[in-house]
């Protein structure tokens, strides 16, 4: 298989809608939208705070895995406006318009089918989900604190103000042609949303209490998470450039341990999918050093997540945790492995993402647990907050 962009897909991105936001949605159709998000917000309002958060987790974590299915199965301009499709509050009601740019591309395996249009807008209808949650957290620990309960507001703000901002986000990589570096900063504010959702999740759990590992565990599980992320962007960088097949072969790529890699074009960050900035195509030394950088630094990334696991194995209280790390670790490296020998099938794609999701939320809750805390402040916990919230719901 080449490892080049498919043709029909660099071919129809330049044909396809406006770089403007597309508000599309009929004031009929835009209602019915607005009534899902009222019973959204109902259910959020009624749901106790831990369930609620352990929701928000659960759902972001979904979303992230549906955002690759997303990228790696080409259904990002399915529906080529915002928020609607065609228009339409499903691809159902647009099934006409669909049906029209399938004629017009050629066929399914264009940008436009069906399948890609339930896949894009599936997607959207539980990143809306997730937003409305949020906003419903939002206003219930800012009710709480009025009221003088000793909620603290800053993080549910700071989730409200993220995921508006991952709401963009979403928007631009549909108004913008899937131009990679949005897609990848997409990827990345769908990521850190899960972090910050997670750390939420262990700051409301009683048994997540934080545990003295040490200066040491501290430390490493902070690094390793940042190194994590850093791994997860270049492997976003490698989806979104379609540079997975660029490299043949392991642990060498295409035979060679210093491949022909074009560093800087790979890593030329603002420009259209499959060109460079001066309109030509990109080549295969740009996607070959896109696809050795994700290689490359997955040797440092694990070495680093190795070494916060063998800290937190210290503390009694985090052994399991380090031991869960290390096996996803383990599983993520086989799943990698995996996707060069076989040509990168799609589910094993998918998983690969999944199992990175799951790292960041165990390096998380290392995170949260290694975190120095005055020991009066857990020696005797005070009430935790599901508790003194639950009279509200």
């Amino acid at each position: 298989m080449s490892p080049s962009l498919p043709s029909n897909l660099v071919s129809n991105l330049y044909q396809a809608v406006p770089t403007v936001w597309l508000f599309s949605l009929h004031w009929l159709q835009a209602g019915m939208w607005l009534v899902g998000l009222l019973l959204v917000v109902w259910a959020g309002m009624r749901m106790r705070w831990a369930r609620l958060v352990a929701l928000l987790v659960f759902l972001t974590m979904d979303l992230v895995m549906f955002g690759a299915f997303v990228r790696l199965t080409d259904a990002g301009l399915g529906c080529p406006d915002w928020p609607g499709c065609y228009g339409r509050l499903t691809p159902a009601q647009a099934h006409v318009q669909i049906h029209e740019a399938v004629k017009q591309e050629g066929g399914d395996s264009g940008n436009v089918s069906p399948f890609k249009a339930w896949v894009e807008m599936i997607h959207r209808y539980v990143a809306t989900i997730i937003g409305t949650l949020i906003l419903v957290m939002a206003a219930r620990a800012i009710w709480a604190r009025r009221r003088g309960q000793s909620m603290r507001t800053g993080l549910p703000l700071l989730l409200l103000f993220w995921v508006i901002v991952q709401g963009m986000f979403g928007a631009w990589t549909v108004t913008l042609l899937l131009k990679p570096l949005i897609v990848t900063l997409h990827l990345m504010g769908g990521i850190i949303l899960l972090l910050l959702a997670a750390w939420f999740w262990m700051r409301n759990r009683p048994d997540m209490r934080p545990v003295d590992a040490g200066n040491a565990a501290r430390v490493l599980t902070r690094i390793a998470l940042l190194g994590l992320l850093v791994q997860i962007f270049l492997g976003g960088w490698v989806s979104t450039n379609y540079a997975a097949l660029a490299c043949s072969g392991f642990p060498t790529c295409n035979g060679s341990w210093n491949p022909p890699a074009d560093w800087s074009a790979g890593f030329t960050m603002w420009r259209d999918l499959g060109r460079m900035p001066d309109g030509s195509a990109i080549t295969l030394q740009a996607l070959i050093a896109i696809h050795w950088a994700h290689r490359l630094f997955a040797v440092v990334a694990s070495a680093l997540i190795l070494a916060a696991a063998a800290a937190m194995a210290r503390a009694r209280e985090l052994r399991r945790l380090a031991v869960w790390l290390v096996l996803a670790l383990l599983v993520q490296i086989g799943l990698g492995i995996s996707l060069v020998l076989l040509q990168h099938p799609l589910v094993p794609a998918v998983a690969h993402n999944g199992f990175a999701a799951l790292m960041v939320l165990l390096l998380t809750a290392a995170a949260w647990r290694t975190q120095r805390v005055p020991r009066e402040q857990y020696a005797a916990p005070s009430p935790p907050v599901m508790q003194r919230i639950r009279a509200e719901s």
